[in-house]
């Protein structure tokens, strides 16, 4: 008996939400995905790799001087009193001092005292009552900090090819997405126990995606700030007939007339009084002075506002605490507004602990899509017969030899401070890239990390016989912890896969 009724019809499949991308298209964009990301691989790695750290400049800079004073606030009087107490012990007439007072992230009162040019003569660490509490310099927290944001080199270059690097990354992210269109649809789709090369693939392309969101504020922030200096140049040339005083005017009000005839030290207690005044609430965070002790001193004072997500607002006074200029609070235009937030995204300095630590995973996550995207390459070089064996080795050894490199800074800084810390760093970069001359991937693989990891705990011995334990700062302590877990870690990497260092 057969049924009278009709044939049920096909549903028809819904419209995909991502589009038909040509083949053609596709394979081009991956071409260039490939041949970007190939150009500028060495430096992207470099600068996510030191971004990631730069994260916890704050915490490493408190482990750095771990017996500084903890102070969560001081107030307008103490802060006169340090640089009356600074000025009289750099002795000779300053072009600038930089007064970085307290905050939640880094408890400390610290001044800079300067001759021009950007050459920080002197930093001391100054107590709750404004007087001098030790030297100031951290050697490795500023080396760490300076090779991300210009690389050590002349500030200005460095800036440019950073920002440069920033695009790249980002031009990479865009077409990465735009050459495998299954890769929002494949997210959460891993291939284990096969093809090393697919799960390289695989890892490189899920977590590309998963942290997508964050790799592209991070890159177009990093580009915007590497590039400030040429966007400065273009602005004041269309606006301001290439003056580009004008345009730095803009945020941070005109400068001081110069008047170098002597003066007393400017009135810091007016002006900071005059912040709250103005903005009930804001935190003063930093105080600078131009040309102290002269009539023609100013004095620049940038306060945080707790519901803002911004660096700060920069206020404006003479030496006597007049105000010059104070921050608009309406009618504010949008680059205005965007500049005020491109560090603070860029850096994770919001939120507290938990999107700090969220940056450094996922800083870690696009370091690693950037040395696998080389690995990926390299490895489908070898599958089509078309092996690069020497390359292999100078990409793993460029790869593992940057904590290597860092880890060697760190215990320089510590045991022979009159050395550099980018002089160590340099050298030891250079001692694992010619690792590649004589030992195999897996090898330099493993001994660089061993190598990093016993760098580590030598690091971390070297702080408790230098400072003794003489820790005001907690911090100190959970660094230390942090390099051991790191240690352990990269030592539990090699064992796991049973490779023997000396193979």
């Amino acid at each position: 008996m057969t049924s009278s009724l009709p044939p049920k019809r096909a549903k028809p499949a819904g419209k995909p939400i991502w589009p038909r991308i040509p083949a053609g298209f596709v394979r081009s964009v991956l071409a260039g995905h490939s041949a970007l990301g190939l150009a500028f691989a060495a430096l992207i790695y470099l600068v996510c790799f030191s971004g990631t750290l730069a994260v916890f400049a704050h915490e490493f800079a408190r482990w750095e001087k771990p017996s500084a004073p903890m102070l969560q606030a001081v107030a307008p009087a103490s802060v006169q009193r340090a640089l009356a107490a600074a000025q009289a012990e750099f002795g000779s007439p300053a072009e600038h001092a930089y007064l970085t007072l307290p905050t939640p992230e880094l408890p400390r009162f610290q001044i800079s005292l300067d001759i021009g040019h950007g050459k920080v003569e002197r930093k001391w660490f100054v107590d709750g009552a404004g007087a001098l509490a030790g030297s100031a310099d951290a050697a490795w927290t500023d080396f760490m900090s300076a090779l991300h944001i210009y690389l050590h080199l002349p500030r200005t270059w460095g800036g440019f090819v950073v920002g440069l690097t920033g695009v790249a990354l980002l031009s990479s992210l865009i077409s990465g997405v735009l050459a495998h269109p299954r890769v929002f649809k494949d997210a959460f789709h891993l291939r284990w126990g096969g093809s090393k090369r697919l799960q390289e693939a695989d890892l490189h392309n899920r977590i590309g995606v998963w942290g997508l969101p964050f790799h592209l504020i991070v890159t177009l922030t990093g580009a915007l700030l590497g590039l400030a200096t040429l966007i400065i140049g273009v602005l004041a040339m269309v606006v301001f007939d290439g003056d580009t005083g004008k345009v730095y005017e803009v945020f941070f009000g005109p400068p001081p007339i110069d008047d170098p005839r002597p003066a007393p030290l400017p009135n810091l207690v007016a002006a900071l009084d005059g912040v709250e005044r103005l903005t009930p609430g804001a935190l003063p965070t930093f105080v600078a002075v131009e040309h102290p002790n002269e009539r023609g001193q100013g004095v620049l004072v940038t306060a945080r506002q707790p519901d803002r997500l911004a660096l700060g607002e920069n206020y404006t006074f003479d030496g006597a605490g007049g105000l010059i200029r104070a921050p608009k609070t309406v009618d504010r235009s949008m680059g205005e507004r965007v500049f005020n937030v491109l560090a603070v995204l860029h850096f994770g300095w919001f939120g507290g602990w938990p999107i700090k630590i969220a940056y450094g995973l996922l800083g870690l996550g696009l370091t690693t899509v950037t040395s696998s995207g080389v690995a990926i390459w390299l490895a489908r070089r070898r599958d089509k017969g078309r092996p690069a064996p020497r390359w292999e080795r100078i990409w793993i050894a460029a790869v593992w030899g940057q904590p290597f490199a860092y880890a060697a800074s760190m215990v320089g800084a510590l045991a022979a401070p009159m050395i550099a810390p980018v002089a160590v760093w340099a050298a030891a970069t250079a001692a694992a890239l010619a690792t590649a001359l004589a030992w195999d991937v897996k090898a330099i693989s493993a001994r660089l990390r061993l190598a990093t990891a016993a760098l580590l705990v030598v690091a971390a011995a070297s702080h408790l016989a230098v400072h003794r334990a003489a820790y005001a700062d907690p911090m100190a302590w959970g660094v230390q912890a942090s390099l051991i877990v790191v240690a352990a870690v990269l030592t539990a990497t090699v064992l796991r896969k049973g490779v023997q260092p000396g193979s």
